[in-house]
């Protein structure tokens, strides 16, 4: 084992307590208090029991993407993605990491050796500890991509619900940009509820879509096509004037597609398509 590697593994398996208490104490400096995790010990002790591992397999800090590096890699990602998930910023995060710094080269001066071996471990210790921090940033950065990816589908999900109007009838109301992501939503929410209701009939209506330009009307396209293809029919309301035109203008054909003006024309027409008639009360 390299001489670096084993002077770090003796202290931290001598020096592991005084060097968890210097560690808290440094990340609450850092900190200002802020950050200071429920399971803060268990996260320490995690760290260095893997990074003792590392150390055991003489390791190279140079090449943190050994398979020797796996059990540390490991724990700082999952202490990383649970913080990341409880909403703590990637600075709090990282800052946790580097704190652990200053207690090992406190513990490195207590037990000094030759002036070439302190330089040598010095070097190992801390670069060890910045590579630590920055895989930990990176896998923060991952993991809050995802969360925000995961929380921009759910939003489309809510942004585009499908109502049950009555048996066999089912509306889509679309406010907002449709764009891509999000008519594929709203293409796979709509055949998935044609599927477990059995409606033979659905309306989308775009009243609140601002703009309809040749991109929405090949998704709204599509959306029909797929809807035909489950054996129901569809209504597209909310074709304003200035829609109706754009529409003309940029020479898309809509022939086939049933269209109305307003939801409530659209209504009506779902109706008496699915045979039900209104009759004032007296």
């Amino acid at each position: 084992m390299r001489p670096e590697n084993q002077r770090l593994a003796d202290l931290l398996r001598e020096d592991q307590d005084t060097i968890l208490r210097g560690w808290t104490a440094e990340y609450h400096v850092y900190t200002g208090g802020r950050g200071l995790s429920q399971n803060l010990e268990a996260e320490q002790r995690a760290i260095i029991k893997a990074l003792d591992t590392g150390l055991a397999a003489d390791a190279e800090a140079s090449n943190f993407d050994s398979p020797a590096w796996a059990a540390l890699r490991e724990t700082l990602a999952g202490v990383s993605s649970a913080r990341a998930a409880q909403g703590e910023t990637a600075d709090v995060t990282s800052g946790f990491v580097l704190a652990l710094k200053r207690p090992l080269f406190d513990g490195l001066q207590r037990h000094r050796g030759d002036v070439d071996g302190q330089i040598a471990v010095v070097w190992a210790a801390s670069s060890i500890v910045d590579r630590m921090a920055q895989w930990t940033v990176s896998t923060y950065q991952k993991t809050r991509e995802e969360i925000i990816v995961r929380q921009q589908h759910e939003l489309l999900e809510l942004s585009t619900p499908v109502i049950k109007l009555w048996d066999g009838v089912l509306a889509v109301p679309v406010i907002g940009t449709l764009d891509s992501s999000r008519a594929q939503i709203v293409m796979e929410t709509l055949l998935e509820r044609l599927v477990n209701t059995g409606a033979e009939l659905a309306i989308i209506d775009i009243t609140g879509v601002p703009t309809v330009d040749t991109l929405v009307a090949q998704h709204l396209m599509k959306t029909v096509t797929a809807i035909r293809l489950m054996g129901a029919e569809s209504i597209i309301s909310g074709i304003r004037p200035q829609i109706a035109q754009t529409i003309v203008h940029l020479g898309i054909d809509l022939q086939g597609i049933i269209t109305k003006s307003t939801l409530a024309d659209a209504l009506a027409t779902a109706m008496r398509m699915t045979g039900h008639t209104v009759t004032r009360a007296v």
